[in-house]
């Protein structure tokens, strides 16, 4: 196991924490590897109701290795960002990812392609990438899902870094915890999360990742078949079961 990225389980919830804290937990090669295989792992393991992303060390993430970045194998990295920064649009279990200190450039890619962002009063976030040079080519999409294409092209032009509070307004962060509560909270949503019915999760989020492009209409087809096979699940059999008896 690559020792810059730990992985462990708690019940239903799997953690993956990235462990270069001395690098300012920068992405390189070896790391971008091992988190995709971790993720692969935990979306495949029905075992596994959620994902926790988090990081050891004062940041999150501060992006690429610039390290090793004009050494490694261009065709490689390429493919590896490709994949890693967008590999949320396809899970179908929920990842929530806990921030603190920055999350810049390729580490706010990664924060973003989790479902639920938490992050710490003092976090710091931005498309830092101008500033070697580069446009955030690959990082771009996720972040413009995130706020809207004009507000993700101004930041990548300006590189300018955001705080916790800015991030929450504009859709980058959906929650902000007082510091030293950020992983306590990361962690009660996720494992709440775990807990959750993993029928009903699955099936709405291949229901969001559908309904992307879809004119009106087709949107509505498509929530209604959603909806009746819903209806016929015995996860929802029990949920209404279940409430039934507390009301009763």
């Amino acid at each position: 196991m690559n020792e810059s990225l730990l992985i462990s389980s708690q019940g239903r919830l799997r953690r993956l924490t990235l462990n270069r804290p001395d690098k300012r937990n920068a992405l390189d090669v070896a790391l971008c590897r091992s988190l995709l295989d971790a993720v692969r792992d935990a979306a495949s393991d029905r075992a596994v109701g959620a994902i926790l992303l988090d990081a050891e060390g004062k940041d999150f993430c501060s992006g690429m290795d610039l390290s090793e970045a004009l050494e490694a194998d261009l065709d490689v990295m390429l493919a590896l960002h490709q994949e890693l920064f967008s590999i949320g649009a396809g899970l179908r279990k929920p990842m929530v990812s806990a921030v603190q200190g920055a999350a810049l450039a390729g580490g706010l890619g990664l924060a973003l392609n989790a479902h639920i962002v938490v992050a710490s009063a003092g976090a710091r976030f931005g498309l830092t990438e101008v500033r070697v040079g580069l446009w955030p080519y690959i990082v771009f999409p996720v972040v413009a899902a995130a706020v809207g294409a004009r507000k993700a092209t101004e930041l990548a032009l300006t590189a300018r870094i955001v705080d916790a509070e800015e991030a929450c307004r504009i859709g980058i962060v959906d929650v902000v915890v007082k510091p030293g509560a950020l992983h306590e909270r990361a962690e009660r949503i996720a494992l709440d999360l775990a807990a959750a019915s993993a029928t009903a999760i699955e099936q709405g989020l291949s229901f969001v990742q559908q309904i992307v492009g879809l004119d009106p209409v087709s949107a509505a087809k498509l929530a209604t078949r959603f909806r009746r096979e819903a209806h016929a699940s015995a996860d929802f059999r029990e949920g209404v079961e279940a409430f039934r008896r507390r009301s009763g």
